[in-house]
């Protein structure tokens, strides 16, 4: 070998070495200022692609519902950013990543910024957060927009029929408490992460998390006024199928940094590899999903086709990093087939499901974590499904309190007439197209 091509491959080595993905509280070396500087840009650039998903989520939803509530389904998505960021700000964020000191600390659960919380100001200490990979307030950031998501993914599934009010109380809870909580379990170091639970970017921790608190809403709420009639489905399509596949590719576009950036460095080798099984397990679940509804529904449904697009994503969320890259063709495949029966399937037994959000996120983040288990030698299924359990069990009792508490006091649905003429008018006093009022009263 040449002296210059191994200089290269030792000073390879050393990068690598160097740019070990880190969790909070791991003890890995400080890298230079130039690496520190790579990661930390990176990091920031998945934050503002995880961001984007937002807008993915809103236009999605708007999509795949009526005309007449468009307005209420966008003014949910631009709400919960706001609350998902404030909430976790606030409690969240330490509550989910406890560090070294007890829980029961109330200088430590309570604080971001002025609550007890020790901050860095400007650049002072910060090469030596999270074993100098990136600074602490990129941190802060990225793992907030995983904090508004899981109230983003309960916003589709109760849509067309829930007070505005209701809904941003229940999210501003869940965000604050809830999602935190769970997520400490494994990602701040808890007993899941002591039992070797693996959940790389959050196929239990942010989407069944989201999953079943929409579940628990979706059942308290009853289905939308004309769904089900004797015992027959009918059929509400959405208004807009170009503003749906907008919020799909929107979705698709900001998973590589959802996914990419959870490698928690800018690490070349990981970074590029968890793009690759990203993107293969998406192509595999929207190709998936167009065979199944091909075959069920005798004909390719275009909604079953982007829910399928999701569902591969949500799939390979959790295992990203580890599975190989045919396993995740595979996840992804899987997971298109089973989004269109479980969407079928919840129409069946009546659960009203507006944009297929149950089955995308609850039903395929299930399947993704146990695929980590399935796949990967040095995961075991019981102890994904242990996981998946306690969560699952966690999230829907405090989401079906929460929701209850709201029912019984303030109520969480808006009158039959208001339904029918549309939230728009009801919650907001304006429509998103003008002119636009397709329902008159006598």
């Amino acid at each position: 070998m040449k002296k210059n091509s191994l200089i290269k491959v030792v000073a390879v080595m050393i990068i690598v070495g160097l740019v070990i993905p880190t969790g909070f509280g791991a003890e890995i070396k400080p890298v230079s200022q130039a690496l520190f500087t790579v990661n930390n840009i990176w990091m920031l650039v998945a934050t503002l692609l995880v961001f984007i998903m937002h807008l993915g989520f809103a236009t999605l939803e708007t999509g795949l519902t009526r005309a007449k509530n468009t307005v209420n389904i966008l003014a949910k998505n631009t709400a919960i950013v706001a609350i998902g960021l404030l909430t976790y700000a606030l409690i969240g964020f330490n509550l989910m990543y406890p560090g070294d000191d007890a829980w029961f600390s109330a200088a430590k659960w309570l604080g971001f910024s002025g609550f007890g919380l020790e901050c860095p100001v400007g650049d002072a200490g910060l090469i030596n957060y999270a074993g100098g990979a990136y600074t602490y307030w990129t941190d802060f950031l990225f793992q907030g927009m995983f904090a508004a998501t899981a109230a983003t993914i309960v916003s589709g599934a109760v849509a067309e029929r829930i007070k505005l009010s209701s809904f941003l109380i229940f999210s501003a809870v869940y965000v604050a408490l809830v999602y935190p909580v769970i997520g400490s379990w494994g990602w701040g170091k808890g007993w899941l992460d002591v039992m070797n639970f693996h959940d790389f970017a959050g196929s239990t921790f942010v989407h069944s998390v989201g999953g079943w608190g929409a579940l628990a809403g979706v059942l308290l709420l009853g289905p939308r006024i004309g769904k089900y009639v004797n015992d027959k489905i009918r059929p509400i399509p959405g208004h807009s199928m170009p503003l749906a596949t907008i919020g799909a590719f929107l979705l698709w576009f900001g998973w590589f940094g959802f996914n990419g950036g959870s490698v928690l460095s800018a690490d070349p080798g990981k970074v590029s590899y968890v793009f690759v099984t990203t993107t293969l397990a998406a192509a595999a679940g929207i190709m998936g999903a167009m065979i199944t509804s091909w075959i069920v529904q005798r004909k390719p449904d275009l909604s079953m086709m982007l829910n399928g697009c999701l569902a591969g994503l949500v799939g390979i969320t959790a295992g990203a990093d580890v599975i190989a890259v045919p396993y995740a063709i595979v996840v992804g495949l899987i997971a298109g087939i089973i989004v269109v029966l479980a969407v079928l399937m919840f129409d069946k037994i009546k659960i009203d499901d507006p944009v297929g959000a149950l089955s995308v996120h609850l039903v395929c983040g299930i399947w993704g974590t146990l695929a980590v288990g399935i796949f990967v030698a040095e995961y075991s299924f019981l102890t994904q499904l242990t996981g998946i359990v306690a969560a699952g069990a966690f999230s829907f009792s405090a989401a079906f309190i929460i929701f209850f508490v709201l029912k019984k006091t303030i109520g969480i649905r808006v009158d039959e007439l208001e339904e029918l003429r549309g939230l728009d008018i009801g919650e907001h006093g304006m429509e998103a197209y003008n002119g636009f009022q397709i329902f008159t009263t006598q």
